[in-house]
């Protein structure tokens, strides 16, 4: 594994989730693992969990970490080649990645979607332009078309707490007064195609997400049919796929409560938006695995940068 960007890159999810949980049974046993390595982490947008809970994991690991914020320490990058560069952007990923390359044996990215153009998102300027330019493995941190490291962890907390053999995973829209992207939805449903869950997605119509990661999963359309009998429900808001970006509903209808739940395990990635997205009750409750889920985002950092320092 040369780079983790992408669900993808993971060889065998089962082999992984049992490294995971044996990482977090004893964190600090690679501490010398990392010892003399720098990790890099690059945000382009804000973060609290994959901020933290990367830097806890480079820790574990023996490692240094140096952190640059985009937009407030950096200068502003330019990612299109044959650019005459007379505007606001003051250098080029071509000379920004080389030079960090020089600095760090690992570099975390993270850039969101930016939700004007659709094709422009797909092609996910930022972590390309990097990963076309250094020579250290390149971990992504969220990009335009995926979360990695949350749906790892996702993964890894519904294994922990599943008590099926194959349990039914439903992943629900909720409404959101913003629009968002769709990386988290995208990677959920990737790592939840490769194990023995029955998957299905909610939402309502005109939020289809993209059907190549959709393919054979069940859609539906009816929130309380498609979490009937649901022993997980991950609740998730994003923008239209379709009319890309936009907002096309508030329905409050769609929030989780414990109603709609009622024995299901509730997930979610956060931060989260309490009584828009979901009910206080439901974060209070036994049922809710957020605040686990959050907590496991350290171990699946930390055992996807022990796999690269390994290399």
């Amino acid at each position: 594994m040369k780079h983790f960007t992408s669900i993808l890159d993971i060889p065998s999810l089962e082999n992984w989730l049992r490294e995971a949980k044996a990482l977090k049974q004893h964190p600090r046993k690679h501490i010398h693992l990392g010892e003399g390595k720098t990790l890099g982490l690059l945000f382009f947008n804000n973060s609290l969990r994959t901020r933290l809970s990367t830097q806890k994991a480079a820790l574990n690991l023996g490692m240094d970490v140096i952190v640059m914020n985009f937009g407030k320490d950096g200068w502003a990058l330019e990612f299109a080649d044959g650019t005459v560069m007379n505007g606001n952007n003051a250098e080029h990923v071509r000379e920004a990645a080389r030079v960090v390359s020089q600095y760090c044996d690992i570099l975390g990215i993270r850039a969101f979607a930016q939700l004007q153009d659709r094709e422009f998102d797909e092609s996910e300027p930022v972590l390309n332009g990097f990963l076309d330019h250094v020579s250290i493995p390149i971990v992504n941190l969220e990009s335009a078309l995926e979360h990695p490291l949350q749906s790892l962890a996702d993964a890894l907390t519904l294994e922990e707490h599943r008590t099926k053999a194959r349990p039914k995973v439903v992943l629900s829209w909720t409404p959101h007064p913003k629009p968002l992207p769709h990386a988290v939805a995208n990677s959920f449903i990737k790592i939840m195609q490769r194990m023995p869950v029955d998957l299905s997605i909610v939402h309502p119509e005109g939020y289809d997400l993209n059907k190549d990661i959709v393919g054979p999963t069940p859609v539906l359309f009816n929130q309380e049919e498609a979490l009937e009998g649901a022993d997980f429900v991950y609740a998730k808001s994003w923008s239209s796929y379709q009319h890309y970006g936009q907002v096309l509903t508030e329905d409050p209808k769609w929030m989780v409560s414990l109603e709609k739940l009622k024995g299901a395990k509730f997930m979610h990635c956060l931060p989260v938006r309490r009584n828009v997205v979901v009910a206080d009750t439901v974060l209070e409750s036994k049922q809710s695995l957020v605040i686990e889920q959050a907590n496991n985002r350290t171990y699946a950092a930390q055992l996807v940068l022990k796999k690269l320092l390994e290399q």
